[in-house]
């Protein structure tokens, strides 16, 4: 492959077929509780990123065993990675999301994703993904929405945080020997494609431990919806995107594993969604443009250690 495939990374790491199951947890977001602001996201709709996951009313244990009898017969996966996915999974106390990473340590699970904000990560919650990623001998994945580094990009969309805390929490999980996935918008209206390239630059200069790529997608009843069909911002072509993810890769380090290049997105109740066409059809469109210019992950990634410069001395 010409990039590094996060199911084939899954097998090499535990020898067979791995599936992350999305959980949903009773928790909120403080940019959208009052704490640092109400509403979310411009792009964010009200039932946040989880709008296929089962509801938070059920047990951990509950949706687990749910998702594996109807994910298990499809993907024949006997192993699985619970994903507390939907809004910010940390903000709640420490010591009620160890009791949640506990109810899914089920034989079969091999890790725990857990996604959140880069401001909602506390000392007190990394001392216990540590502790229990010791004890329970699982591999605890913290992913982060970032979704660009350029941080004015963030303040226009309302993150609630820029860049220097995505930052912080990054060092700091890494510190702890807990994996690290930031999401990346690579299609915000304010982006430029030098603004793609430095966001490769930075997840290597970081070494986070995986990527996870979205197209933007405008939800009805959002702030960005409202300025799409006002017609204030405008949305780059799929063609335009599909170059966008070859250049981020290009300049990306070889070692980091990309969950995926494009997100699934709901149809329903949305003004635009990937142009209209199958993710998988763009995720192969990518693959293809790769092929055909013959480059990968990382063939451009020369800028570390002061290779850019001291190679030439």
């Amino acid at each position: 492959m010409r990039y590094n495939v996060y199911s084939n990374y899954l097998v090499q790491k535990y020898g067979e077929k791995v599936y992350k199951l999305p959980v949903s947890l009773p928790v909120s977001c403080p940019n959208r509780d009052g704490l640092l602001g109400t509403g979310g996201c411009a792009f964010c709709g009200e039932i946040g990123a989880g709008y296929e996951n089962l509801p938070a009313s059920m047990t951990v244990e509950q949706q687990i065993t749910a998702n594996k009898e109807h994910i298990s017969p499809k993907y024949k996966a006997k192993k699985f990675i619970p994903y507390f996915q939907n809004y910010s999974n940390t903000y709640l106390p420490a010591d009620q999301l160890a009791r949640y990473v506990r109810e899914a340590c089920q034989p079969d699970v091999v890790g725990i994703a857990i996604a959140t904000r880069p401001d909602c990560v506390g000392e007190a919650h990394l001392d216990v993904l540590a502790e229990l990623q010791e004890e329970l001998k699982v591999d605890i994945t913290v992913e982060l929405g970032l979704q660009t580094v350029n941080y004015h990009s963030l303040l226009k969309v309302n993150r609630g945080h820029t860049l220097a805390e995505w930052l912080d929490a990054t060092l700091r999980i890494k510190r702890r020997g807990i994996g690290v996935c930031t999401h990346l918008i690579l299609n915000l209206p304010w982006d430029t494609a030098d603004d793609v390239i430095e966001n490769a630059k930075v997840m290597s200069a970081l070494r986070v431990d995986q990527v996870k790529l979205h197209a933007l997608y405008i939800v009805k009843g959002t702030l960005m919806a409202d300025w799409y069909q006002e017609n204030r911002i405008s949305l780059i072509s799929k063609e335009e995107y599909i170059d966008r993810v070859v250049v981020f890769l290009e300049h990306l380090h070889p070692d980091i594993v990309i969950q995926r290049l494009i997100g699934r997105a709901p149809e329903t109740n949305t003004l635009f969604t990937n142009w209209q066409t199958g993710w998988w059809k763009i995720k192969e469109a990518i693959e293809h443009s790769l092929a055909a210019q013959d480059t990968w992950q990382g063939k451009k990634c020369d800028y570390l250690n002061g290779s850019a410069v001291c190679n030439h001395l």
